[in-house]
């Protein structure tokens, strides 16, 4: 079966798992940061593993260089100014692996799920629209589409029709709900189906859109 290639804090159910979710956090985070959050969720009645793996260490350009965890480099909230190709790939292929890793431990594909906040996010709507089969679906909090030229091209006809989560704060000061809100159209436009939901908040998560996620998600593992 083989290690996954980055390590994650990981939540067994009570019963044996018989299905997943992979949940990547927002940079200069790391993978204690969702913990809390799986009581909330209301779904400890279900065998659902939580995995959240922890995003490499590297120099982050929008802040000032330093080295913190992240998923790829950010050089600037304008995205013409030119996004980390090799770093959101690189990030792809690790969840990928850790994809595989739970499909290898006898998890269906079509009953793993991964969710992401912000840049942890990106990387989630960027994988689960390219992998090769079948996923459960994708939760997009508080983020955009990465590389959105390319999806039209690089998305794979597994996932054209896997259900997507997102969910956006109105008074978000770091990825403003404009870009988010054109990468929900960008997807819609490519005929994915986008289950969108907007909260008074800013760059966070809130009860709500907690109480909403685990209403998701139940009605896709039951």
């Amino acid at each position: 079966m083989g290690e996954p290639p980055l390590p994650a804090e990981i939540i067994e159910p009570s019963q044996p798992a018989n299905a997943s979710v992979i949940w990547l956090h927002g940079l200069g985070a790391d993978g204690h940061d969702f913990v809390p959050i799986v009581p909330e969720l209301g779904l400890d009645d279900l065998p659902l593993r939580f995995i959240f793996p922890h995003a490499p260490e590297r120099p982050v350009t929008i802040n000032m260089g330093d080295v913190m965890r992240a998923w790829y480099d950010i050089r600037s909230m304008d995205l013409s100014d030119g996004q980390d190709d090799a770093g959101t790939r690189q990030s792809e292929t690790q969840i990928a692996t850790w994809i595989a890793h739970e499909e290898a431990r006898g998890i269906p594909s079509e009953r793993i799920f991964l969710a992401g906040f912000s840049q942890g996010g990106a990387i989630a709507l960027h994988t689960g629209l390219r992998y090769p089969r079948r996923l459960g679906g994708i939760m997009a909090l508080s983020t955009y589409l990465p590389l959105a030229d390319a999806v039209n091209d690089e998305r794979h006809q597994a996932n054209l029709e896997i259900p997507i989560f997102m969910a956006h704060g109105d008074e978000d000061p770091i990825i403003p709900l404009s870009l988010a809100e054109r990468s929900r159209q960008q997807l819609q436009s490519l005929g994915h189906s986008v289950d969108w939901h907007g909260y008074a908040m800013p760059h966070s998560v809130c009860a709500q859109e907690v109480m909403h996620i685990g209403e998701w998600l139940r009605q896709r593992l039951t």
